[in-house]
């Protein structure tokens, strides 16, 4: 990307749906070697109407969580983009009141930032992300120009080839978490007798001085469940409980986590919202966990954070879910935290099954 506007329509694919009312943040790594480009190490979104504190206030806020990145990132560099229908193109309006506001947060976030050492090295705004849509920056007034189709950025087809979809908005990736209240009586229904069936599987494979039977069983069931969602069929109510039962085992659960790097991943993370949404409880937080951590492994910290944040909502002493939340929030980088998912492998090969292939 060579200008502002190619950076602008990529936004939607780097953030993973297309960002309103926001104030998008990219962080540049140091260039290595250093004469050569700028290479992209983490963007963060931040709504605009989530602080109601003044624009001095969230401007001190947003500049320290920004700071952290940074530090996590040993970057010293960042961009910024302002997002709000509400702004309206200053070389074609009579006042500039529709961009002061944000005009004077972008100033006080580069002064903020100033003091931690980073550097805001541009700034933009635009009403909306859309084809035809004037954008223009916010350090330098006859700085402008036109967005051209988001759709046709080679970030968005490269990010759209690799599997990943672009939603509309952030309320498509809520919606994914969205517990169905009559899904989820209809698996608690089957709950108790799932529960009971299990145990007898658990104790039946100790008195054969066998537990890695139970292990494997359980997890074969979860591939399973897997392989047939991914050819169109929806796990039933009772099925959902097994599944239920089954991820409350953490040898199995830990297993699971390495099909997040794996041939797999889209199809596990079929399953994994299949019973977010179904579940309740703890049981719903272990899904939002696999979820969350196939999201965060990947890179879509958005999909990470609010299956987390559901996850949390639920079960608000879930250890897994609190560990990689503050990874998240401390910006620790996606490769990282791999380690989960390349032990989550050995446990699956120690009980003899083969995950497939894994990706880097």
């Amino acid at each position: 990307m060579h200008e502002p506007g190619e950076l602008i329509v990529a936004m939607p694919a780097l953030v993973g749906f297309v960002p309103e009312r926001s104030l998008v943040v990219v962080v540049l790594a140091r260039p290595q070697p250093p004469k050569s480009s700028s290479v992209i190490s983490a963007v963060m979104r931040f709504d605009l109407d989530q602080n109601r504190r003044g624009k001095q206030g969230l401007a001190a806020v947003l500049a320290g969580e920004v700071a952290r990145i940074c530090a996590a990132e040993e970057a010293t560099e960042v961009l910024a983009m302002i997002i709000d229908d509400r702004m309206r193109d200053p070389s074609r309006t009579p006042t500039r009141g529709s961009v002061k506001p944000w005009a004077t947060l972008v100033a006080a976030f580069a002064r903020q930032l100033a003091r931690e050492k980073v550097t805001l090295t541009g700034a933009w705004a635009v009403s909306a992300i859309e084809a035809g849509q004037r954008w223009w920056s916010l350090h330098d007034t006859d700085h402008e120009g036109t967005l051209s189709d988001p759709a046709d950025s080679m970030v968005s087809f490269a990010h759209v080839l690799n599997g990943h979809p672009i939603h509309s908005s952030r309320k498509q990736l809520t919606d994914l978490v969205v517990q169905n209240s009559d899904s989820a009586k209809e698996v608690a229904a089957h709950l108790a007798e799932a529960q009971s069936a299990g145990h007898n599987r658990f104790v039946s494979a100790i008195r054969r001085a066998d537990p890695d039977s139970y292990h494997r069983r359980a997890l074969e069931k979860v591939l399973h469940q897997i392989a047939t969602l991914a050819s169109g069929a929806v796990p039933t109510a009772r099925e959902m409980a097994e599944l239920a039962v089954v991820l409350r085992d953490r040898t199995v659960r830990d297993a699971l986590l390495a099909l997040a790097v794996g041939e797999h991943a889209a199809a596990a993370d079929q399953l994994w919202v299949t019973l977010v949404q179904s579940l309740s409880g703890t049981d719903r937080a272990e899904a939002a966990v696999l979820l969350g951590y196939s999201a965060y492994v990947r890179g879509d910290g958005p999909l990470a954070g609010i299956a987390l944040d559901a996850a949390l909502d639920t079960d608000p002493s879930h250890s897994m879910a609190i560990l990689l939340d503050t990874a998240l929030r401390n910006g620790m980088h996606p490769q990282d935290i791999r380690r989960l998912a390349d032990h989550g492998l050995g446990i699956a090969s120690d009980l003899g099954i083969d995950l497939g292939p894994t990706h880097r």
